[in-house]
């Protein structure tokens, strides 16, 4: 019997791409996976708190992965994941985007800093398709070295 691989058995680099690729065509989802990603805090925690579930090699190029966003609330109020309130504006941003969880937009924008912002702005402009038809986006994402 042959055992699926973890998330919590990868490194974070192949989680990324195991999220990216299951997220790759939806703007939405893929705005979601690169907010956390770029956010720098989250993907690891996900990961280490077993909200990261590896769905296999779906389509013979890789991994594929999903970010379990129903259980983000309680595994925010066990503690078992937790961030600044700048962070938790991203993850509660990011699950907006992925998942339709509803978000107070006053309350997102005025709790980032600007590092945050640049990115929740990057996000949406991705969400809604501003990197397509040789244009460059609205909002670019971070360079990441």
């Amino acid at each position: 019997m042959i055992l699926e691989p973890r998330a919590t058995d990868l490194d974070l680099v192949d989680v990324e791409s195991a999220l990216l690729r299951a997220a790759v065509g939806d703007y939405a989802a893929e705005a979601a996976i690169l907010l956390l990603v770029n956010s720098a805090h989250w993907l690891a925690q996900l990961r280490s708190a077993g909200l990261i579930s590896v769905l296999g090699d779906v389509d013979g190029d890789g991994l594929w992965a999903q970010v379990s966003w129903p259980d983000l609330d309680a595994a925010l109020r066990a503690g078992t994941i937790g961030g600044s309130g700048s962070q938790l504006r991203l993850l509660r941003a990011a699950a907006s985007l992925a998942d339709g969880q509803p978000i107070d937009l006053g309350d997102l924008a005025a709790g980032l800093d600007r590092a945050a912002l640049g990115l929740l702005l990057a996000a949406v402009a991705h969400a809604g398709g501003s990197h397509g038809d040789d244009q460059p986006p609205l909002a670019a994402w971070p360079v990441r070295g």
